[in-house]
């Protein structure tokens, strides 16, 4: 596993050896000691998985204290644009945003640690999305940022006529009402 870090304090990419032949691939798609390198506490207690059509997005969400969540996301099958927006006001970064395309051709993951704002829309026809969580979902720490607000301004690669939000996506808060997380507060 190559694990490459960003401009962003504990966001990390992976990208697995893959070994492949005329019968097919063989990956690891996840070793602790790999990612034990660069997370040493990061533990994880449960696997989501979701299936959406092209221009489906999924967020901007996350969890907030102290039923936070970190993330390690990868695609299944098909493309997406993966976008985070880092909610810590005691980071330099605070406020920022990166997208990376994940898909099954790239076999790229996404570590998204505490205190980021996460979503992802469909690229490809389909796609099966799959993610790590180091603690469990909580219904009453849900949060949400509006994935189309001006002030973060994220470009996601599908024409506005052709995405799908959900009726929870369609309020959440924009920018100057979100939720802003203390860094002493994640762990």
């Amino acid at each position: 596993m190559k694990i490459e870090s960003t401009k962003f304090k504990d966001v990390y990419i992976g990208t697995p050896a893959v070994f492949g032949d005329e019968r097919g691939y063989f990956m690891e798609s996840f070793n602790v000691k790999h990612w034990s390198e660069v997370l040493p506490s990061c533990s994880f207690v449960q696997d989501n998985e979701s299936f959406s059509s092209y221009g489906v997005l999924r967020g901007l969400h996350f969890q907030k204290p102290p039923h936070a969540q970190a993330k390690l996301v990868r695609v299944i099958k098909g493309k997406v644009l993966d976008t985070i927006v880092d909610l810590r006001k005691d980071e330099p970064t605070y406020g920022q945003s990166i997208g990376v395309e994940l898909s099954d051709e790239n076999q790229k993951q996404l570590y998204v640690p505490r205190g980021f704002a996460h979503g992802f829309v469909v690229l490809s026809e389909t796609a099966l999305f799959s993610y790590k969580c180091d603690n469990y979902y909580n219904k009453e720490s849900e949060g949400g940022l509006y994935a189309f607000d001006e002030s973060i301004n994220i470009d996601w690669g599908v024409p506005l006529d052709k995405i799908q939000l959900s009726s929870k996506d369609e309020i959440q808060p924009k920018w100057g009402n979100h939720y802003q997380f203390n860094s002493k507060e994640l762990y």
